[in-house]
């Protein structure tokens, strides 16, 4: 399992923080049997490529739309999970299968459905091409089952002895939800937020189209794949390590958030 994991998982991840630090490895002869190695780290160049002017408002761009729609794919996660564990009602499976349908369609796909529906020749005249609502929409698109899978299983495990408590000592149904069961799906809220943050500020194919050319609609991941067109190779991977330690901080924020609270609640 290690193995599999280094070769899928660290060793990439690892190539990449290498080219994006320009880490080199020089070695010097022989003492004591052994090779003398010096690790060389340029933070300089690093420092440089992810303080450009575009760089900046790109990254800027897909944290706070990453941010957004994190925070409401978290509400919607939860009013659609409700929905979906507490009621019944006829084409259900459809709604399940529509929510994982992200997982499975390529996201270039989706990037040419929002152009149709919401582009300049929109049939709804709708025209969201290179706004950041047309890349907001397209990110929540891609977000939502995470929103709702990490929520989903916890509220189906839920207990509702304690709901029929409240509700017998004359609670409503929203004082019921926000004092019982809110709080025991604040862990899967936080864990879903994370996953969401993270898929939605590296994201490229959904938003390559309805974004148009660089501009102000550029995100963190199209001004990677411009410099890879220039064969800025180094730079695009300082921006990208940059984007991968963002998204690193947020997912063990969350984690690390969605624990404590989950160890308030524990009895």
């Amino acid at each position: 399992m290690a193995s599999y994991l280094s070769i899928i998982v660290l060793l990439p991840i690892a190539a990449l923080v290498a080219r994006g630090l320009s880490i080199g490895v020089a070695t010097h002869g022989w003492g004591a049997a052994f090779w003398h190695w010096r690790v060389h780290v340029d933070l300089g160049a690093f420092w440089s490529a992810v303080t450009q002017p575009a760089a900046i408002s790109a990254i800027r761009l897909s944290l706070w739309l990453s941010l957004c729609v994190a925070a409401i794919n978290a509400v919607m996660g939860v009013a659609i999970a409700w929905v979906l564990v507490r009621d019944r009602f006829f084409g259900k499976w459809a709604i399940e299968a529509l929510i994982d349908l992200p997982f499975a369609l390529p996201t270039i796909v989706v990037g040419v459905v929002l152009l149709s529906l919401y582009g300049m020749a929109s049939p709804l005249g709708i025209n969201l091409f290179e706004t950041w609502m047309g890349l907001m929409v397209a990110l929540l698109f891609v977000t939502l089952p995470f929103s709702v899978r990490a929520v989903q299983p916890v509220l189906a495990s839920l207990d509702g002895e304690a709901e029929a408590a409240a509700t017998s000592l004359g609670a409503g149904g929203l004082r019921t939800f926000v004092s019982v069961v809110l709080p025991s799906l604040w862990p899967a809220v936080l864990g879903g937020f994370g996953l969401a943050f993270a898929r939605a500020v590296g994201e490229f194919g959904s938003i390559s189209l309805i974004a148009g050319g660089l501009g102000r609609t550029t995100t963190a991941s199209a001004y990677i794949y411009s410099l890879t067109q220039g064969f800025l190779w180094t730079s695009a991977a300082a921006v990208s390590t940059a984007l991968l330690l963002v998204s690193l901080v947020i997912l063990v924020f969350s984690n690390v958030l969605a624990r404590r609270v989950q160890r308030r609640l524990a009895p």
